[in-house]
């Protein structure tokens, strides 16, 4: 195939940037945009011409509307074309000057990853404290700025910003945040820590999960768990009694969700549900941790499913709304359980009393039935000896 000249390329390059879109909407301007990235990376890698590439680029910056939208890829790029030309200076200047003139999550994550590459740590801190000045409610970088420091083993740093991170009035992720703060405590060994935590997010959610992950917790291990080198002093096995108790404050906590509403509503509906699903978290750790009279006594809390309005009869419930009815039947479970079999032998023993009787009844009445057809037959034979007697008196 015939080589096209790099004159005719660029021709064409120049005849399809020349058409500006109309209008400052944003999607009319996608594909122009990368026109002029494809020129920029034609004249940087086919002809070798750095200094047209780097025009290109800053042209097609001074084009875009910066104060309605902006596109993080060609700061971005335009930035490691600098960097390839070992130029860090004009890269730094290229992204400060993206961040200053319109700030965007996507240019703040790439100038830090940049600069982490560069295992430039202090200039990526300072990124980080400029990204989160900008927008204190991202928690997705409130946990990537403590991660790093956790990377670089200042744990106290670490620890402080995400102290104040989830002291923000608004968080977009609150939950996520949450969890990395407890994940980090946890990790680092510290039970009571993270107990802390569990209890300051309880103070502001009572969701379900949170009372089963904060039960876990307590029978979870920290410490090292190698066993070739594990130092019992240094392993906390957790408490299985403290596990216990967060599982009844749980239960509690949520039932006393439920108060006031209206039981035909779905929000109702969900506090039956989410005390099940605690329940059932309960039993598998009675299960696993517990006795057989530990499982059986959150098998008893277990509800019943109403068929009629798809909801959970809870016996607590049951219980609170008829105390006597709930009294006479737990004295029937006890009689139950205190005879045991004895009950279910003496019904069978009477039922089998029963059939004898009615085995006796039916040969009593065979007998007498019996007796009466000897009686008939009898009384039929002397009645016809009485008439041949007769007859012979009669012939004489």
């Amino acid at each position: 195939a015939e080589e096209v000249s790099p004159e005719k390329v660029r021709e064409v390059y120049e005849r399809a940037v020349a058409q500006v879109p109309p209008g400052n909407e944003k999607r009319h301007w996608r594909r122009y945009i990368f026109l002029w990235l494809n020129y920029a990376i034609f004249e940087e890698l086919e002809t070798k011409d750095i200094s047209r590439a780097r025009q290109i680029y800053k042209t097609a910056i001074e084009l875009v509307p910066h104060k309605q939208f902006t596109f993080a890829k060609i700061w971005l790029l335009f930035a490691k074309f600098e960097i390839r030309q070992l130029d860090l200076m004009a890269a730094r200047k290229i992204l400060g000057a993206a961040i200053g003139m319109c700030p965007k999550e996507a240019l703040f994550k790439g100038y830090i990853q940049m600069e982490l590459e560069l295992r430039e740590f202090d200039r990526a801190r300072t990124l980080y404290e400029k990204y989160l000045e900008h927008d204190p409610t991202n928690c997705a970088a409130w946990i990537k700025f403590a991660e790093l420091e956790t990377t670089l083993d200042d744990i106290p740093r670490a620890r402080a910003i995400f102290e104040l991170g989830v002291s923000q009035p608004a968080l977009d992720m609150p939950e996520l945040l949450w969890k990395a703060y407890i994940d980090f405590e946890f990790g680092e060994g510290e039970r009571e820590n993270t107990r802390a935590l569990y209890e300051r997010l309880l103070e502001k959610t009572g969701n379900y999960k949170v009372w089963i992950a904060y039960a876990l917790f307590e029978v979870a291990r920290i410490g090292e768990d190698d066993e070739e080198e594990e130092d019992a002093g240094d392993v906390d096995a957790g408490d299985p009694e403290k596990a216990r108790t967060v599982f009844e404050r749980g239960y509690k906590s949520i039932k006393s969700q439920s108060v006031g509403l209206d039981k035909e509503s779905d929000e109702y509906r969900a506090t039956l549900e989410h005390r099940l699903l605690l329940l059932e978290a309960w039993k598998a750790f009675e299960e696993k941790h517990g006795t057989d009279a530990d499982v059986a006594k959150v098998q008893l809390m277990m509800p019943k499913k109403v068929q009629t309005s798809w909801v959970y009869a809870f016996p607590d419930d049951v219980r609170e709304a008829n105390p006597s009815a709930y009294k006479f039947l737990q004295m029937a479970h006890a009689w139950r359980s205190q005879t045991g079999g004895a009950g279910e032998n003496a019904a069978a023993t009477s039922s089998r009393m029963d059939e004898d009787e009615d085995e006796d009844e039916d040969d009593e009445e065979d007998e007498d039935e019996g007796d009466d057809e000897r009686d008939i037959n009898s009384r039929s034979a002397n009645r016809h000896e009485s008439e041949e007697k007769d007859e012979e008196s009669d012939e004489e």
